[in-house]
């Protein structure tokens, strides 16, 4: 007798699982974190737009509202951290490219750190993934992986300005 997982019971009507699941992109059959994470391209490119102070405002604000909408989105479903919640990477692809130029080879070079953090969780990211939980705990890792990633590309584009 094998024992089968029911599917989880998301709500695409429910704002909070809409963007807990980064407006559907969360539900790709394969690699929903990346596709997660290529739905942050539109707001890093209207955070491309203001000053650095707002862009910032906007990314401690997706951080938090990203605490709620996948705390909330894990506990309707009863599983913690499923892998269609991707709120948690548009946010954190959105900190790796605050400040950044949108140029498509920055965007490249941001969305591979991002994900190469993402996936392999060095430390201290896989102690934040291990020993956080909630929504704050979804949200902490893919943020902790958008710094490491965003300080890796900040220092390239600096480097590149002046050479």
């Amino acid at each position: 007798m094998t024992s089968t997982k029911a599917k989880p019971q998301f709500e695409l009507k429910k704002w909070t699982h809409f963007l807990a699941l980064g407006f559907g992109s969360g539900l790709a059959p394969k690699a929903p974190g990346t596709f997660g994470t290529l739905a942050a391209l539109p707001f890093i490119y209207l955070q491309s737009l203001v000053m650095p102070q707002f862009a910032l405002i906007w990314v401690l604000f997706a951080f938090v509202l990203g605490c709620y909408v996948c705390g909330q989105t894990a506990k309707d479903i009863g599983e913690h951290d499923h892998g269609a919640i991707v709120w948690d990477e548009v946010a954190g692809y959105c900190l790796t490219m605050w400040c950044i130029p949108f140029e498509w080879q920055y965007l490249l070079a941001g969305f591979l750190l991002f994900r190469f953090f993402d996936i392999v969780k060095p430390w201290p990211i896989r102690l934040l993934d291990k020993k956080v939980h909630g929504g704050f705990g979804i949200m902490i890792d893919d943020m902790a992986a958008g710094f490491l990633s965003w300080l890796i590309l900040f220092a390239l584009v600096q480097w590149q300005a002046f050479s």
